[in-house]
This record gives structure tokens, C-alpha cells and sequence, in this order.
């Protein structure tokens, strides 16, 4: 018995020293990586815990973290602009994946008014809906048009010459222009399903030793994410009918997936500070339309609470999941996490 555990122990040590050296920028990304990795090796998360994935500056570790890495999977320029230059030239021999550009991801035009469109039948997925072997979507049946719009239209290569890079390094698209598009594609589950494939995929390609465990570790994942999709729509039939406004529009992708109500943002999808007229538009609909919640990510400042009338209660919800434990647990519960929260809301 002791033999033979030594052995399982030599192996183990053996496959997580020939496993690729893997970066992810955001913590929802990093928990799908660990699923496929589980048993093989783990990630390095480039974005603390906490900090701003739209302008956060790298550290030297975590520059050198790039510099050495193997393979780079990353939400995309569209979320993290600051990361660009430095994925570009520090992760110039790796691959990178940005997950933005994965093919049948979910796109949503980003919001740029204060209120936003009712959402009359929330019935535009079926682009999307050919990846999900699952009936419980069937309502969501109408992307196509906008999918074509925005992949064939604003995703042309506008800022990088790719000769300049080994043709793996863009093997996902990287480099383009989404300044249309909501870059919270993590929050509709569907996405990390197909994300889980992509991400296993492109491991196998690096580590064919490993190719089954990746494959049936983002097979697993995909089953964890629609138990936790299951679980999500469960806990907001208490909010059906709901309406709430957001403090930072963040959470479109989520709203969309499961039939949610939003009344409209104070700030826009790319977190710029509000101006005094966006802030008395939306503190009139809101009191027009009777809303007596807001949906605020922890940071909030509490003084913009006051300036929407200070009488609204406060929910906060986290998109990136930074108080729940890291891991491959991480983004099926951050689902789950988010329904509850809303659920919750004004009540």
C-alpha cells in the first residue's frame, strides 16, 4: 500500500510539473480554468481579488507571471485595455485566448442610455442556444441577428499588426475593437459552458498527455454550471416581476439569461463616473417607475445612494465573486450567489 501510494504521489508530481504554465486575469475566468485543470495544475490570476479589471496596473510578479507563461486565458482588451500592451509584448510566445472572441460567445451591445429598453420577451439567444443541449432556454430565442451584427461588423482587427506575433497568439481573435459591446460576457452561464470547452480544447493542444482529464473535467464543469443555472432560476421566481436599478450597468448578460428587470445604470458598462444629469434622470425614473432597490457592487460609494434619493435599499452583488473561496467551485457559485442577491432585493 505504501508502494503504491508513493506512485500515485510520483505521478501526481509529474503531471503538475509538466503542466503548462497558465494565466487568467479575472477570478470567474480562473475558476473555470482550475475545473479543467483539477489534478493536472493551477492557474496564476493576474487581477487581484478586489482590484478594477478595467484599469488595473500589473505588478512586476505578475508581469513576470506573463512573461513566462505558456498559455494566457483572458476576458479580452474589451474588459481590461491596460492589459493589452502588456499581454501583447510580455505573452508575445504564448497563446492567448481571449475568451471575448471565443466562437458562439454571447455578445450584447452595451447599454449607453440611463434607462434602458424593456426586455418585452427576452427571447434573443438562439445564436447562443445551439450550444445548449438543455430545453430550459427555450424562451431565449433571438440573438442570431444581433450575433451576426456584432461579430461580423465591430470585430475587425483595428489596432495590432499580427505579423508582428506568432499566428497562436491570435488564434482567438485577440486584438479587436468591442467598444460596442457589454464586456460581462462571464455573467451568462452559457458563455462559461462553451468556455470550458475552449479552454480544455486549447490545453489539450499544449499537453496531449493530459487531453482526457482536460476534456472531462470541462465536461464536468458544464454539468456543475447548469445545476447551478438550474439552481439561480429557482431563487428568482421570488423577484419575477421585480424591477431594480444598478448602480454600475454590469450585470446585462445575467438579466438577459434569466428574465430580469432593469430599470436603468447610473454608470455605464465601462464604470465611467456618472454626470450630474445621468444621476437626476435616473433618480426621476426610479421614482416614477416606484423602484425601491439598487443593485450596487461592494466598492459602491454610498453618496451616490444619497443622490438617487437615499431611501432605496442597498444589495450588493459582486460580478466577480471576490469574497467566495477561490477554486473550480468559484463560478458555479458566483451564479448561484448573484440569483440569490437579486432574489433578495427590496425585500
Amino acid at each position: 500500500m505504501l508502494r503504491l501510494s508513493l506512485t500515485l504521489s510520483l505521478l501526481g508530481s509529474a503531471a503538475w510539473a509538466d503542466a503548462p504554465k497558465v494565466v487568467t486575469d479575472i477570478s470567474p475566468v480562473t475558476s473555470l480554468v482550475a475545473q479543467v485543470m483539477k489534478g493536472v495544475g493551477e492557474p496564476f490570476q493576474l487581477l487581484p481579488a478586489g482590484s478594477n479589471p478595467h484599469d488595473h496596473a500589473l505588478r512586476p510578479s505578475e508581469a513576470q507571471a506573463l512573461d513566462q507563461a505558456n498559455v494566457v486565458f483572458w476576458i479580452g482588451d474589451a474588459l481590461s485595455p491596460n492589459l493589452d500592451k502588456a499581454v501583447d509584448t510580455l505573452a508575445g510566445d504564448a497563446t492567448v485566448v481571449s475568451l471575448f472572441d471565443a466562437e458562439g460567445t454571447l455578445h450584447l451591445a452595451s447599454r449607453d442610455s440611463v434607462i434602458f429598453e424593456a426586455h418585452d420577451d427576452h427571447d434573443d439567444h438562439d445564436d447562443h442556444d445551439d450550444h445548449d443541449d438543455h430545453d430550459d432556454h427555450d424562451d431565449h430565442d433571438d440573438h442570431d441577428d444581433h450575433d451576426e451584427e456584432h461579430h461580423d461588423e465591430d470585430h475587425g482587427d483595428n489596432h495590432h499588426d499580427e505579423d508582428t506575433h506568432e499566428d497562436e497568439h491570435h488564434e482567438a481573435g485577440h486584438g479587436h475593437d468591442h467598444g460596442a459591446d457589454d464586456p460581462h460576457v462571464w455573467l451568462d452561464p452559457e458563455n462559461a459552458k462553451i468556455w470550458l470547452g475552449v479552454i480544455a480544447e486549447t490545453l489539450a493542444t499544449q499537453d496531449t498527455t493530459n487531453a482526457d482529464v482536460y476534456r472531462a473535467n470541462a465536461a464536468e464543469g458544464q454539468a456543475m454550471v447548469d445545476q447551478a443555472s438550474e439552481t439561480a432560476r429557482d431563487l428568482l421566481g421570488a423577484a419575477e416581476g421585480q424591477t431594480f436599478a444598478v448602480l454600475h450597468d454590469a450585470f446585462q448578460y445575467f438579466e438577459s439569461r434569466f428574465d430580469l428587470t432593469a430599470l436603468g445604470a447610473l454608470s455605464d458598462s465601462d464604470a465611467t463616473s456618472p454626470s450630474p444629469a445621468r444621476m437626476a434622470a435616473l433618480r426621476d425614473a426610479i421614482t416614477e417607475a416606484g423602484v425601491t432597490c439598487v443593485i450596487a457592487e461592494p466598492q459602491f460609494d454610498p453618496r451616490l445612494i444619497e443622490a438617487l434619493g437615499g431611501t432605496l435599499s442597498v444589495t450588493e452583488v459582486d460580478p466577480l465573486g471576490t469574497e467566495l473561496a477561490a477554486g473550480p467551485g468559484l463560478y458555479p457559485e458566483l451564479v448561484v450567489e448573484t440569483a440569490r442577491r437579486i432574489a433578495g432585493c427590496g425585500q
